[in-house]
């Protein structure tokens, strides 16, 4: 936050806040940042950009910045000195790195990647600053010759499901939005289970062969999703409870810890630029605040991955992949949860004399959301679930 030179009183007291400028790692590193790129505003060279002008994530950063500044006063971050330009192993592939502050932002960054091979990649997030509970801003895509990849969120910092003021306050007008571009930009498929508590109910997740009309689709919809973060921003009011201050950000740690280890674009960076260079951005870029805006460790907020040995499992899911479609409905209602209440009344109705406490839906869900594996189901609720109750089969 030292990229800012907006200070608020309610923080003051927090240490972890107030970081020096980040310094160079390791001479490798500090050999990629010194590489001459273009700028966001300069010319490709021309393979590149004839291979990739039309589809190119350029546009999508150059509106994401003059957007943003029409809102709030765009600061740029002390982390540019380090993370600008970098040159890929193979001398071809460019990565360019942005990274901005202001008053309401603790930080938004950009990460774009342009191949010779026809890959490109745009990471483009946005971090509220712990005085508001705004949710992040995450635009994921990856593109190759013959698949594209995309999840654009406005993440919840808070849950969604459990917590349905905040689903409320952020979420409710925006429903129809999403709703429009879930039927343009379709599901895509089974995904990460643990991964859905990251999710809000107008995420769009998509697979589709590169198409300059569904490129076109994407534009829009990130500029919309852009736009409607910046009005809730435009509309947040400053938080001066410390105790709310301190959850936002907790919360917001936690985001940044489970991405810094789980998020599936690291292979990327390690192939491009190598172990070293790869983890410096991850943890200093990327997930910038994952080694500073709290104590707490990867095992202490997902305990189900800890190994025998106390190191975190490498498995990317503890439970695997579910959501073969969309797991909300036209009303932001989180479907799996409504098919979920519906069965626990059958089963409290039909098998009361099983020796167990009454199951609730609460119950079922925090399965989902713990991945609790200590849970036994009794072979009459088993049996009782049916093929439908997804999120339940998972757990028996």
């Amino acid at each position: 936050m030292d990229s800012c030179p907006y200070q608020f009183s309610s923080l003051r007291m927090i240490s972890t806040l107030k970081k020096p400028p980040l310094q160079p790692r390791s001479t490798v590193f500090s050999m990629f940042t010194r590489t001459k790129c273009c700028s966001i505003a300069g010319t490709m060279r021309p393979s590149m950009a004839e291979a990739n002008s039309a589809l190119s994530y350029k546009k999508f950063v150059h509106f994401a910045l003059e957007e943003t500044k029409k809102h709030t006063q765009l600061i740029p971050s002390s982390l540019q000195e380090n993370f600008n330009c970098l040159k890929a192993i193979d001398g071809k592939t460019e990565l360019q790195m942005y990274s901005f502050g202001s008053p309401n932002i603790r930080l938004l960054r950009s990460l774009s990647i342009e191949g010779s091979d026809g890959m490109q990649v745009l990471d483009f997030a946005i971090f509220p600053r712990p005085e508001f509970d705004l949710p992040i801003f995450c635009a994921n895509f990856f593109t190759t010759a013959v698949m594209n990849i995309v999840v654009l969120d406005l993440n919840p910092l808070h849950d969604v499901i459990s917590q349905r003021d905040y689903k409320e306050k952020y979420y409710k007008h925006l429903i129809p939005l999403g709703v429009k571009y879930a039927e343009l930009l379709p599901w895509g498929g089974r995904i990460t289970t643990e991964s859905m508590k990251f999710f809000s109910p107008i995420i769009i997740w998509t697979k589709f062969p590169p198409s300059e009309q569904k490129h076109h689709v994407l534009y829009s919809a990130f500029k919309d999703y852009l736009k409607s973060w910046l009005e809730l921003m435009d509309q947040a009011s400053m938080e001066t409870d410390v105790s709310q201050i301190m959850f936002n950000l907790e919360s917001q740690h936690r985001y940044l810890t489970w991405r810094a280890e789980k998020d599936p674009g690291h292979q990327v960076l390690r192939r491009l630029v190598g172990e070293t260079p790869a983890k410096e951005i991850i943890r200093s870029f990327l997930f910038n605040g994952v080694d500073d805006l709290g104590s707490k460790t990867f095992i202490d907020y997902f305990p189900e991955y800890k190994s025998g040995d106390g190191t975190i499992n490498q498995k990317r899911s503890m439970i695997g992949k579910s959501f073969e479609s969309r797991p909300w409905d036209a009303r932001g209602e989180f479907i799996v949860r409504k098919l979920l209440r519906a069965r626990v009344e059958l089963m409290n109705t039909l098998v009361p004399s099983l020796a167990v406490a009454t199951v609730t839906p609460q119950i079922l869900y925090d399965l989902l959301q713990h991945e609790s594996h200590s849970v036994l189901l009794p072979a009459g609720i088993r049996e009782l679930t049916g093929e439908g109750s997804e999120c339940l089969m998972l757990f028996i």
